[in-house]
């Protein structure tokens, strides 16, 4: 069976981004705000001006640190066989790690999220077939954001038996959120061994680099996690007003904390996060779903394969408000082009618009989305049994094939059936039935998912001891 493999770039072309890459990182360089890696870069040969904390950084140290990276990793969720493969070809959702506004379900209006909500999502999560990897989805208020992140790793990992993911801020809290990976994995050693969670890092583009994230990435390599890289560069705004442009200082500042990482631990594993954006010249908002985030999406995978990292790149997402055809136009043309073109990793799921808050029916929505997208990738075969010439034959002019035991063998495995978000009703039927829109059907799904998921619940001891950490990072934190 041929595999549908979308492509972009030229290899001509992906080497011109890479070379104009590396021309930035050894002549403007990346602003580095921090002693302990600055003086790491100077000591591997980067040219260093402590003063201004910027690193340029020479081809032959980018190209070591490529060659040295992990290049494919499994991050582990608490329950057998809840996992999250990447460097494998698989395909990955995220479900978003934490908005600040929430839907609301019943009156589809934008209020702030609570605790509530985030159980809810990570319940709904660790029951969505096509989320690998679950987020809170909500930044409750009710939790200090002084050790905010320390109480949502608690709820995820009791709420959800897969990998869990949440934004971690600073070195503080880093480590009480891998001291509660440590207590569900087993200890540091089991920990290192199955990672459970990777480090985001994002590059604050233009060519910087936050303090904080790189304290924390710190942490999170010590402790043997894997790390992925995004910075959300933005066309016209905090990147050139061309897409190529964009393309090579999002790849610049990838590389640059590629550097940094291997640097801290080599060999750590990389997810390249290839996620730039544009900045809407008439609203001067972020887009999540203009079709140049579709066409820089698919370069992005082809630079990432380039260098042989698995890809994470921002597609099934949109600028729409609501459910409507603006938002499944965007979220599918983006999704389809992400996931032909290779990428492994699709987030975040569950947002509605450009971060406007996050939705248990957008993220059932992302949910089936991506079931459908993976039908497309996976294709169909062409081969005698399935050419079935025989039982053409054998049905004849006028026949019908609706019995024949070769359509029973065959159909399932090549039609793909949609589940009860959507419709295939005749139109009498349909009507008959309430006349419901894809909209109502996830609401419904979502109740009925609630009201009948439950999930496996952590030991006493253990949850016992998740929530002695909790108190002890609270304490600390204040």
């Amino acid at each position: 069976m041929a595999t549908m493999s979308l492509q972009i770039l030229s290899p001509a072309e992906v080497n011109a981004i890479h070379e104009t890459s590396l021309a930035i990182l050894r002549e403007a360089g990346v602003r580095v705000p921090h002693e302990t890696i600055l003086r790491l870069i100077g000591e591997q040969g980067g040219q260093v001006d402590r003063d201004r904390q910027l690193a340029r950084l020479p081809e032959k140290m980018v190209m070591e640190a490529v060659a040295r990276a992990g290049k494919q990793f499994v991050l582990h969720g608490r329950g057998a066989g809840r996992t999250a493969r990447f460097g494998f070809g698989d395909l990955n959702q995220l479900s978003s790690p934490g908005q600040y506004a929430w839907i609301d379900s019943e009156t589809g209006t934008q209020r702030p999220a609570t605790l509530a909500d985030a159980r809810q999502a990570i319940r709904l999560g660790d029951a969505l077939s096509h989320i690998t990897i679950v987020g809170s989805m909500a930044q409750p208020r009710e939790i200090s954001e002084k050790y905010r992140e320390v109480e949502l790793t608690a709820e995820l990992v009791k709420g959800s038996t897969k990998p869990t993911r949440t934004w971690v801020h600073n070195r503080a809290t880093a480590r009480w959120v891998l001291e509660i990976y440590r207590a569900i994995a087993g200890g540091a050693a089991h920990l290192r061994a199955r990672p459970m969670a990777e480090c985001f890092l994002e590059p604050i583009s233009p060519l910087q680099f936050p303090r904080d994230g790189l304290d924390a990435m710190i942490e999170f390599i010590a402790a043997g996690q894997p790390v992925s890289i995004g910075p959300m560069a933005m066309a016209s705004g905090t990147a050139p007003g061309t897409l190529a442009g964009t393309l090579a200082q999002e790849n610049a500042e990838i590389l640059a904390g590629v550097v940094i990482a291997q640097l801290l631990g080599p060999g750590t594993p990389i997810l390249y996060g290839g996620i730039p954006h544009i900045l809407d010249p008439r609203h001067s908002i972020c887009s999540f779903g203009s079709p140049e985030q579709g066409l820089m999406a698919v370069a992005m995978v082809q630079i990432a394969r380039a260098y042989g990292f698995p890809a994470y790149i921002n597609v099934g997402l949109t600028d729409a408000k609501a459910l409507d055809t603006q938002a499944g136009m965007e979220k599918a043309a983006t999704l389809t082009l992400g996931a032909l073109a290779g990428g492994e990793l699709f987030g975040h799921a569950g947002i509605c618009g450009t971060d406007h808050g996050a939705s248990l029916e957008w993220l059932a929505a992302d949910n089936e989305l991506l079931a459908y997208v993976k039908r497309l990738v996976r294709g169909f075969e062409v081969t005698p049994e399935k050419l079935a010439a025989d039982v053409v034959q054998a049905a004849g002019p006028g026949g019908n094939f609706l019995a024949e035991p070769h359509t029973i063998t065959h159909f399932r495995g090549e039609l793909w059936a949609p589940g009860a978000a959507w419709t295939r009703q005749a139109w009498a039927t349909w009507n008959d039935t309430g006349r419901t829109t894809m909209a109502g059907r996830l609401r419904q799904r979502v109740g009925e998912i609630l009201a009948q998921h439950t999930v496996v619940p952590l030991a006493e001891d253990l949850a016992a001891e998740v929530d002695h950490i909790v108190a002890h990072a609270r304490q600390e934190l204040t």
